[in-house]
């Protein structure tokens, strides 16, 4: 856990085309002066692949969650937060949401798609808790698009994060493990019940998208004496992350010169006043984090002659 102010900033880039292009012309002046200024302590390295996202494994480990790709106890964690007691049981997320079939392939929707709403989210939790029950697994209702799920096959179940999956084919992402076959048949139930529920035709008839599924992730149980609260001095962004899921690259270059202008110039106004910093920037395979390590005016007479090294940086994640 870092000390200090630690900004956070997921989504800070991509490899995809459009992000490339939009990468191009993008200006951030005072990223580049707090990357002159701050000394590069720590890197992520990881896999485009992997089920956790580079900027989950860094607040993973800032919240004192460190696990193995795929299991870090984001639903125990979440229930801790909200003052319940995780005990030493498993838990997981459950997001409803819509698969789009495709000739050759099923796609996950963005869930914000689904506007849902408290009404619908509820009368849909009530039609799918019993079949949960069935398998042993307790469902508890947290927010529209967020529920609680306890039961033993969530225990070292590794299973991808909701943000790796948004706008891929699901396919490859569904866990395989012996363990799994009993929650793919009750996707697979689901779909089913989904298919001609009365929420969803009235959703229809709204011109809405239908639920028809749901997503699994944020497995595993909480560590005994384990924290309710991240660091004090760490803030995470989420300016970047819509448009990034929806490759609205034009939407998140104007959005990353918004946090230029915040987030940026506040962390750069605490580094002017003498306190320790952190700085780290997530992408689709790794994150980079600055610190100031105390700082000291050689550190600031450099920044004046360094030249550009946000948008390497930026494509380096």
């Amino acid at each position: 856990m870092s000390d200090g102010a630690h900004l956070l900033i997921p989504f800070a880039s991509s490899h995809a085309a459009g992000c490339v292009e939009a990468r191009a012309t993008l200006a951030l002046p005072r990223l580049e002066k707090l990357l002159s200024r701050l000394e590069r302590t720590t890197a992520d390295a990881g896999e485009e692949n992997s089920l956790s996202m580079p900027h989950e494994r860094v607040l993973a480990r800032e919240c004192g969650l460190a696990a193995p790709d795929g299991l870090i106890p984001w639903a125990a964690w979440q229930v801790h937060r909200a003052g319940g007691d995780p005990a030493q049981a498993a838990w997981a997320l459950i997001t409803p949401c819509h698969w789009r079939v495709g000739s050759d392939h099923v796609a996950m929707d963005d869930p914000q798609h689904l506007q849902l709403e408290e009404s619908d989210a509820r009368a849909l939790f009530a039609a799918m808790q019993p079949y949960f029950e069935e398998d042993a697994i307790v469902l508890t209702y947290d927010t529209p698009d967020r529920w609680l799920a306890r039961g033993d096959m969530f225990r070292e179940l590794a299973t991808a994060s909701l943000d790796r999956v948004v706008g891929r084919a699901v396919d490859s992402w569904l866990p395989r493990v012996p363990r799994a076959g009993a929650l793919r048949r009750l996707q697979q139930e689901m779909q089913m019940l989904l298919y001609t529920n009365d929420v969803n035709e009235e959703r229809l008839a709204r011109g809405l998208l239908p639920v028809n599924s749901f997503w699994i992730s944020g497995t595993g149980a909480l560590p005994t004496g384990h924290p309710a609260a991240p660091p004090p001095g760490l803030t995470v962004t989420d300016a970047l992350r819509q448009p990034a899921l929806q490759g609205d690259w034009a939407t998140w270059a104007a959005a990353w010169r918004q946090v230029d202008e915040s987030d940026c110039a506040r962390l750069l106004d605490a580094l002017d006043a003498g306190q320790p910093v952190s700085l780290t920037l997530g992408g689709e395979r790794s994150a980079h984090t600055w610190s100031s390590q105390g700082g000291g005016w050689w550190r600031r007479i450099g920044s004046a002659f360094s030249g550009k090294q946000a948008m390497a940086v930026l494509e380096a994640l």
